[in-house]
């Protein structure tokens, strides 16, 4: 009980220190790019036309919204924080009593220990599940963080309170609005997850050294590693399953001109690899122009 308190503090505020992070990357998601672009250097040290970073897009939410606005959805985001731990917990917990029944076979036979393969895919399976529990019944509470968010484009108050907004949802789109951008949601943390445990066993199985006296910590680089990778490579699923969670649902930033109106989720991917832009929002800092984008940019300076 202890462990699952704990383990819900340092995800709220963990989530109450990332708030502006993420809401400045929705916004960019969303191809919301209110400052010009201005001559700058990338990681190489070569001075280049790119658009503003992170603390420029958060300086200009906070000079029209003030400090506070860059909590914009952060009330949703808790609630989906803490029932997301709760539910994860609770699915991994039942496993874990189901493994305490089945320790021993029929006449309190000891079962064979299985090989570590299958005690991977054993782990992922159940890992999978919890996530995809936590994210089935947290993602209405996404839907209204994102949308709380992208309002700053328009203007708009449609998306303020808690209540009001799952009224609002349900009265306009009915229930199945709430699970608008949930099947790239899924398939993006079930894709991610094999990935990375997939290819964390593969490096520490045959990779790394066991005689080595730093294997622990070496494994734990290498599912961090591979952490990284995997979600770098499914990135464009978090980028369709947030556009169609505000896509054509009266916002500003839903629609034209931000944001086609998308008839699936398919036909958002397929419009986006279309146009070059699956990466857009991956990166804060080192932003180039998008593609189609012009914008006036003294090319003069670069010379």
């Amino acid at each position: 009980m202890a462990d699952a308190a704990s383990q819900v503090l340092l995800g709220s505020g963990l989530t109450i220190l990332s708030q502006p992070l993420m809401y400045v990357k929705v916004l960019i998601q969303v191809g919301y790019e209110p400052l010009p672009p201005t001559i700058g250097r990338n990681i190489f040290g070569r001075q280049v036309c790119q658009l503003p970073g992170l603390f420029c897009y958060a300086q200009h939410i906070a000079s029209i919204d003030g400090k506070r606005g860059l909590f914009t959805g952060l009330t949703p985001r808790l609630c989906s924080g803490v029932l997301g731990t709760v539910v994860h917990g609770k699915v991994l917990q039942h496993y874990q009593e189901n493994d305490k029944v089945e320790e021993l076979g029929p006449g309190n036979v000891p079962k064979e220990v299985p090989s570590s393969f299958d005690q991977v895919i054993k782990e992922t399976t159940r890992e999978m599940m919890a996530r995809s529990a936590a994210t089935l019944i947290t993602h209405p509470f996404h839907v209204i963080t994102l949308r709380s968010m992208v309002q700053f484009i328009g203007r708009e108050s449609k998306y303020c309170g808690l209540c009001d907004s799952i009224v609002t949802i349900y009265r306009e789109e009915g229930m199945i609005g709430f699970f608008a951008g949930l099947i790239p949601r899924l398939l993006g943390d079930i894709i991610s997850l094999w990935l990375c445990n997939s290819l964390a066993y593969l490096v520490n199985t045959y990779a790394l050294d066991s005689g080595v006296s730093t294997m622990n910590e070496m494994k734990s680089y290498s599912q961090a590693v591979t952490g990284f990778f995997a979600s770098m490579l499914t990135y464009p699923f978090v980028l369709v399953s947030n556009l169609m969670a505000v896509n054509n649902c009266g916002l500003a930033g839903g629609c034209p001109p931000y944001s086609p109106i998308y008839t699936s989720w398919i036909d958002c991917w397929s419009m986006l690899q279309k146009e070059g832009n699956m990466s857009r929002g991956n990166s804060l800092f080192f932003r180039k122009v998008p593609f189609g984008k012009t914008y006036c940019c003294d090319l003069r300076m670069l010379i």
